[in-house]
């Protein structure tokens, strides 16, 4: 964490080899983060390359917290995936790319791998905004409790009891889905 600090630090003094670091840093969480929530890779990997445009402009505003420089970089990623979103005349449909599935050698197993995500994240939509989000923020971009909690402004308990809520509600989605 403190070198973290020192990183951000230097970039809100303008370092771009410290904010550069950042960047490497945390790239890959936050466009899996938005990949997650949008369905559309190329799309998600623009609204990352967005957001990282808003960090560095408003980096030295930014004021250290007890918290990961990640949580701020996720809000402004939830910003604009909600902008995103807004923007859209339609529901976006889930694009589910082979780059973001696990290749096989076996075909018949990367067809089912396939349509078991496609499956997923219809359920997925299904759930509240807020389930989703944890969701997301917990298993896809891996984040501890306590992580998440200080990016959606909850405390952890609260933040547990939704991720059950969301785990208990997307099994029994799934096990509907499967009876169709």
């Amino acid at each position: 964490m403190h070198s973290e600090q020192s990183l951000v630090d230097r970039a809100k003094q303008y370092d771009q080899e410290a904010f550069g670091k950042l960047y490497e840093e945390n790239f890959d969480k936050i466009f899996r983060y938005i990949a997650l929530k949008i369905g559309n890779q190329m799309e998600a990997e623009d609204l990352t390359q967005q957001v990282f445009m808003k960090a560095l402009k408003s980096i030295s505003s930014y004021k250290w917290k007890e918290v990961p420089f990640s949580a701020w970089l996720y809000k402004i990623a939830h910003n604009q995936v909600v902008d995103y979103l807004r923007k859209k005349t339609r529901q976006p449909t889930t694009e589910l790319n082979e780059d973001i599935t696990v290749a096989e050698d076996n075909p018949y197993k990367n067809v089912e791998l396939k349509v078991d995500m496609e499956q997923l994240a219809g359920a997925l939509k299904k759930l509240t905004p807020l389930q989703q989000e944890v969701l997301a923020l917990r298993f896809s971009c891996e984040m501890p409790i306590a992580q998440v909690a200080g990016v959606m402004g909850k405390n952890e308990g609260a933040i547990k009891a939704l991720q059950h809520s969301a785990v208990q509600a997307l099994r029994r989605i799934m096990v509907v889905n499967a009876g169709e």
